[in-house]
């Protein structure tokens, strides 16, 4: 049995003025997200790495390529409410 890793941030996939996804405080993977995922997809961040970007690292410090649909239930903690909902 592996240990999963604990969720950094859970939120709602947004997209602000300049066309970019993020969630929360956090820029996403532009490509990953066009490729799989709509706005308002509820998912889970699983790891964060300084954005990389000089044109929106001002705004959004942190990146996450790596974060998942939220209901999956390996991708929720076990005692958040979510969990129940499926």
């Amino acid at each position: 049995m592996t240990k999963e890793k604990k969720a950094v941030y859970t939120g709602v996939i947004a997209q602000d003025e300049d066309g970019n996804y993020f969630c929360g405080t956090y820029l996403l993977d532009y490509q990953k997200v066009a490729s799989g995922f709509k706005l308002d997809d509820k998912i889970t961040i699983k790891t964060i790495i300084e954005n990389p970007s000089d044109k929106s690292q001002e705004k959004y410090p942190m990146k996450s390529k790596d974060f998942a649909l939220a209901n999956k239930k390996k991708w929720v903690k076990d005692d958040s409410p979510e969990a129940e909902e499926n």
